[in-house]
């Protein structure tokens, strides 16, 4: 089950950047922002791609960078907020 949360958080930033990788090429804690050069606009295609994918809400309250910096982080999110 874990390796299915990071593998579809992979194919989703590939399909919604139009990245040109295979996602698994992305390493699971490769610094998205700096490695596929994400900036803010870009960040919130990801941050919707999640709640699409995943059926989870990100709070405002809750947005933080840190926790898209990498897949690894991305996946604890989700299935943080997946378990509650």
């Amino acid at each position: 089950m874990s390796e299915n949360v990071e593998s579809s958080i992979k194919e989703m930033i590939v399909e919604r950047l139009f990245l040109d990788v295979a996602p698994d090429d992305i390493g699971d804690e490769d610094h998205l922002m700096e490695k596929y050069d994400i900036d803010s606009v870009r960040l919130f295609e990801i941050v919707i791609g999640i709640e699409e994918v995943f059926g989870v809400v990100i709070d405002e309250a809750d947005f933080d960078v840190e926790v898209f910096k990498d897949v690894k982080s991305i996946a604890e999110y989700v299935r943080t907020k997946q378990a509650r």
